[in-house]
Formats: C-alpha cells, structure tokens, sequence
C-alpha cells in the first residue's frame, strides 16, 4: 500500500516540504541520514552502487529494481521518499512529522 503524501506544490519538483519524512516502519525510525537509510536497505538484501558521482543507488540482486537518491542527502525530495517506499513494500513509509 502505497499513501500519497499532498505536500507537492505544482512546479516545486517533487520538493518535500518541512514536515514530510521517511520512516523504517518496524522500527519507528526516522530516516535522518544516509547512514540510516542504508543500514535499513542492507538489512533488506540492497547492495549499494558505488559508479555515480551524483547519486547513491542500491539495487537487489534478486530484482530488476534500482533506487537512486541525490548523494546531498539536503537534497532528498518527496518523489525519492516514494521510491522508496514503493520498492520495499511495508518496509518504509512517507509520514508528517
């Protein structure tokens, strides 16, 4: 199940608006950092990509699924978090703050 989260403004890019983060729904945990975000993928079978300058990417050896977010992690928007969220089904979550 995937919830859309309405705090895109047309022409904002998919920007997340203060209030908006991704969460580790077995956990609670406020995805914060890369760290996080990375420790959370790991666990779930994600490698990471180490070939962009401009991206992170993780991959699953078992799909053909790839998930790319800007290396700023100031820089993670709304449609990254969703990403996320649809390519670890029940794992993450795009909630208010």
């Amino acid at each position: 199940m995937v919830r859309r989260a309405d705090s895109e403004a047309p022409g904002a890019g998919g920007a997340a608006r203060p209030g908006k983060v991704l969460v580790h729904v077995p956990s609670g945990e406020v995805v914060s950092s890369y760290e996080v975000l990375e420790r959370r993928l790991r666990e779930l079978g994600w490698e990471r990509y180490l070939n962009d300058p401009c991206l992170l990417q993780f991959h699953q050896r078992s799909t053909v699924h790839l998930i790319s977010v800007p290396r700023d992690f100031a820089r993670l928007k709304l449609v990254h978090m969703h990403d996320v969220v649809v390519k670890t089904r029940n794992v993450f979550q795009v909630r208010d703050a």
